[in-house]
């Protein structure tokens, strides 16, 4: 479920935090970092996760909180033979529909 809702929101230009993570897919933020690292893998479809500061959501309500960390995930680009390659369409990975 995290896969497809990263890939819907990356083909987006969507950039979510493990707060908003969790809203969506009701996993806790630590599962969703730990599913997040996985997919990076061979094995999970060795996506490309960013992860950027957002801007301005240091400070909420006049009180400093500290860097508020979102991620995006899109499909790595292989090259073979100086070509790239489709990624493989694995099972029901991106399946999700996607709506912007």
């Amino acid at each position: 479920m995290l896969c497809d809702v990263m890939l819907s929101a990356g083909a987006c230009e969507t950039w979510l935090t493990l707060v908003e993570l969790s809203r969506v897919t009701h996993y806790g933020e630590a599962s969703i970092s730990a599913q997040l690292r996985h997919l990076r893998k061979p094995q999970y479809g060795s996506f490309v996760v960013e992860k950027r500061q957002r801007e301005g959501a240091e400070v909420l309500c006049g009180v400093e909180h500290g860097p508020v960390w979102e991620y995006r995930l899109s499909r790595a680009v292989r090259m073979v033979g100086g070509a790239p390659v489709e990624p493989r369409n694995e099972g029901s990975v991106g399946a999700a529909q996607t709506v912007c």
